[in-house]
């Protein structure tokens, strides 16, 4: 990653998309987005992607498989496993929304991208220009995304895009959001719970 926050890093290029979803490869020798990070992919015609890296999946490979017994791995060994390997990391991201003409809207993306597009991580000045538009509308997909750890995921996102914000002058995005989330899951109290048990860690890590 770079340096400087504000700047949009490419950390990938995707492999496979759907309507709901993606999955980008990366190299292992390469610093990828974390958990929950906004990333942006450019689709053409002043067209972009957005999404949620919502798993990172290391798979591995014929030489790890015998690597991976032996007693003493030299970390040059090790090194040059990560920079040249054929199976890539994967990151899966969940799409939240889509840029238009310099217009964002939380809603799905109007096409998937394509094999081979760009994958990049948003700076924070992107993060906070994508999670200040509109009302906060995204965060359904995060709460209705099925096989995902919906909680898990929301914590992490609204951790790193709460600092952004924070650090961009508005003390008060994180409340809005916890408060949104509240609004959309009130009728669920089983669901409720174990995302304001997240909700309360990130709360106590951003030191509100």
């Amino acid at each position: 990653m770079a340096n400087n926050p504000q700047v949009n890093v490419q950390v990938g290029r995707l492999l496979r998309a759907n309507t709901r979803a993606c999955v980008a490869g990366c190299l292992p020798s390469q610093s990828f987005p974390p958990f929950g990070s906004l990333v942006s992919i450019d689709l053409g015609q002043e067209l972009s992607a957005y999404g949620l890296v919502s798993d990172i999946h290391i798979d591995d490979d014929g030489l790890v498989r015998q690597l991976v017994t032996t007693p003493d791995i030299s970390e040059t060994v090790i090194q040059d496993n990560r920079v040249n390997r054929n199976v890539p990391v994967e990151l899966s991201v969940l799409f939240v929304g889509h840029r238009s003409a310099g217009v964002i809207s939380h809603r799905l993306p109007p096409r998937p991208p394509l094999s081979l597009d760009r994958v990049r991580a948003c700076g924070e000045g992107d993060v906070c220009t994508f999670t200040s538009a509109g009302s906060l509308g995204y965060l359904r997909f995060i709460l209705e995304a099925q096989d995902l750890p919906a909680a898990d995921l929301l914590a992490a996102h609204l951790l790193q895009a709460g600092r952004a914000q924070r650090d961009h002058g508005d003390e008060q995005w994180f409340a809005r959001a916890v408060d949104k989330v509240i609004t959309q899951l009130r009728d669920d109290y089983v669901r409720l719970m174990p995302v304001l048990e997240a909700l309360a860690d990130v709360q106590r890590e951003l030191g509100i």
